[in-house]
């Protein structure tokens, strides 16, 4: 089993945004149920940060559709590691909402705002961490964004 995580910059803006974050977020839970994929999702400041668990063909295979999914674009894949254990086990797709530890944690970093392009990759690993502890976000999405 790996973990892989990207960053990526939204194409869109709101109202689009908040149904494009609905229509990700359903079709991902859809899609990792099938192939046994794990992950999560967050989103702050015009920015995807994702981090998907599975088999590594599964996987592949969702990295290659989310290559030409273009409600997104600037893809920066972060290392893979081998796991033998899912952190994102309970969720087809965790959603951390924008109002949550992941600002403060950016803001021990240095950065006004969410920037995942700048991580090296001992702070995603960091961040992983941050959003496994995270509470999965129950309110509405537009609270969120």
């Amino acid at each position: 089993m790996i973990q892989i995580c990207y960053a990526s910059r939204a194409t869109s803006e709101q109202p689009q945004l908040l149904n494009d974050l609905r229509n990700i977020l359903s079709e991902a839970r859809d899609f990792n149920i099938l192939h046994g994929l794990t992950g999560v999702l967050y989103h702050a400041d015009g920015y995807f940060f994702q981090c998907l668990e599975g088999e590594v063909q599964n996987v592949e295979k969702l990295l290659a559709k989310l290559h030409l999914d273009s409600r997104h674009y600037q893809i920066k894949l972060f290392e893979s590691r081998s796991i033998l254990k899912a952190s994102f086990s309970e969720w087809s797709m965790k959603f951390v909402g924008r109002n949550s530890p992941i600002q403060q944690y950016f803001q021990s970093l240095g950065y006004s705002h969410f920037h995942p392009y700048q991580l090296s990759q001992e702070d995603v690993y960091r961040l992983i961490d941050y959003l496994t502890a995270a509470k999965a976000s129950e309110t509405q999405l537009s609270e969120m964004c």
